[in-house]
């Protein structure tokens, strides 16, 4: 499955990969086989994105267009 929201939400911050991926503690290749769907994202890692962006895991699984989290 492949992330699309989790790579727009990166470029929207303008980010390169190399630099999400030290921010989530990971690889950059790890990062973007997440990013590509070609490995399957570990539930921490959704949860650190989900926190670094402000969004939900909902809208970053596409289950909402909403990125909020609604509290």
């Amino acid at each position: 499955m492949a992330f699309r929201r989790i790579r727009d939400l990166r470029e929207d911050a303008d980010l390169t990969q190399t630099e999400l991926s030290k921010h989530l503690n990971l690889t950059k290749r790890s990062y973007s086989h997440y990013e590509n769907g070609t490995r399957n994202i570990t539930p921490d890692v959704i949860i650190s994105i989900a926190d670094f962006y402000d969004v939900s895991i909902d809208y970053l699984f596409e289950r909402t267009d909403n990125k909020k989290v609604n509290r």
